[in-house]
């Protein structure tokens, strides 16, 4: 759980300033930052306006999917439209059904965009806004619009700064006030957001995309929020990360046709036992954990079995990024798409004499087979999923 946590603290401290944080939580919009690579596909970042319009506090939020905002009346059909966008890596904008902490239902206007590396153009993070759709008023005519809601928004936000009493906060001030009063919502019926609203969001999304862009160039690791052209880049989708990050194990993958057959994906499990940070790690060859101890005959034998796209099992003396060593049993095993051809590598490594037993009383040997297997149903079903073979 530690460790899990850790990745989600390092997911957004590596790739942008001290500062992002302080200058994210200055907005006055509801967001939520998340990380697609991580397992679970939790989120890394909310915003002061997102915990204050679901009642949520940061500990409940930040390492949660947001399926915890969901509830018996959110749309299946919207929700698998939010999941298909994130497996295409494209933006979308839907009007949800929600639900604050303390259970009461709300509509909003969800905004979902990815991030962009870059310098490789992998999708980084999610940035989604929230903007809540103002349904009351839609209904009756009614609102903040005439006197006693003028009224009401001076007793709301008469102590704030003006530059902080935008537009999201009155929207946020105005969703707040109807939840006072929400018989006669009818909550099952769909809401759709006006024109002001959905520039609102979009608005919002350019805001945060801009914040990010500023303070990843103080890193180094640069985000955007259109995907560059790179000839090469090794991408995965994100509904393959999303389903290698179930997978418990440490392993990487590697894409053989590229230059060097770099890795395009590491576990979670495997960033434990190296010590190394997912961006220290993609795009490298696997030959960084070797060092002066290694044995040159088994990185041959490991050359050769790939070169023949077989299958192979070694004992191979690796190096963690803190220099010391560890006896890593490794199995690689090619890894072919829905038409039969090699699209990756995948390398399970088992550190030797670890204490760590499988609580189904399995082999290490069939530990690993069992996660080759898993990584080959990903494989296949994102190949397949998305229309084309990777050649």
């Amino acid at each position: 759980m530690e460790s899990h946590l850790a990745l989600i603290e390092q997911s957004f401290n590596t790739r942008y300033s001290l500062w992002a944080r302080e200058a994210l939580d200055g907005l006055p919009d509801c967001f939520t930052i998340t990380d697609p690579c991580i397992s679970g596909h939790p989120i890394v970042f909310a915003s002061t306006g997102f915990l204050k319009m679901s009642g949520y506090s940061k500990d409940e939020v930040i390492g949660r999917n947001g399926r915890i905002f969901q509830g018996p009346m959110t749309n299946r059909r919207s929700v698998m439209e939010i999941r298909e966008a994130i497996r295409e890596e494209r933006a979308i904008q839907i009007s949800l059904l929600n639900y604050r902490k303390d259970g009461k239902p709300f509509w909003m206007l969800f905004h979902m965009s990815p991030v962009f590396g870059k310098d490789d153009g992998r999708v980084i993070h999610f940035v989604a806004v929230q903007v809540p759709i103002n349904r009351r008023q839609r209904l009756n005519g009614s609102g903040l619009g005439g006197e006693e809601g003028s009224g009401l928004r001076e007793i709301v936000f008469g102590s704030c700064r003006k530059e902080v009493c935008s537009d999201s906060l009155v929207d946020l001030g105005r969703v707040l006030t109807l939840d006072s009063d929400t018989r006669g919502l009818n909550f099952e019926e769909p809401c759709e957001a006006n024109d002001a609203e959905k520039r609102k969001a979009v608005t919002a999304i350019n805001t945060i995309l801009s914040v990010l862009t500023h303070y990843s160039e103080l890193t180094g690791i640069l985000v955007c929020g259109k995907r560059s052209s790179l000839p090469g880049a090794g991408l995965i989708s994100s509904s393959l990360n999303i389903s290698l990050g179930r997978i418990k194990q440490s392993f990487v993958l590697t894409d053989p046709h590229l230059p060097d057959m770099p890795i395009v994906y590491a576990s979670d499990a495997f960033l434990t036992l190296t010590g190394y940070a997912r961006h220290e790690v993609l795009g490298r060859n696997c030959r960084f954990l070797s060092g002066v101890e290694t044995d040159c005959s088994i990185l041959k034998q490991i050359k050769e079995s790939i070169q023949a796209e077989q299958a192979c099992t070694v004992r191979i003396l690796n190096y963690r990024k803190n220099k010391s060593t560890f006896w890593n049993l490794l199995h690689i095993s090619p890894v072919r798409n829905a038409t039969g051809k090699v699209a990756y590598f995948v390398g399970v490594q088992m550190e030797e004499g670890c204490k760590s037993q499988d609580r189904h009383g399995l082999s290490p040997e069939m530990r690993q087979l069992s996660c080759v297997g898993a990584v080959r149903v990903a494989v296949r079903s994102s190949s397949i999923g998305a229309g084309s073979s990777k050649s």
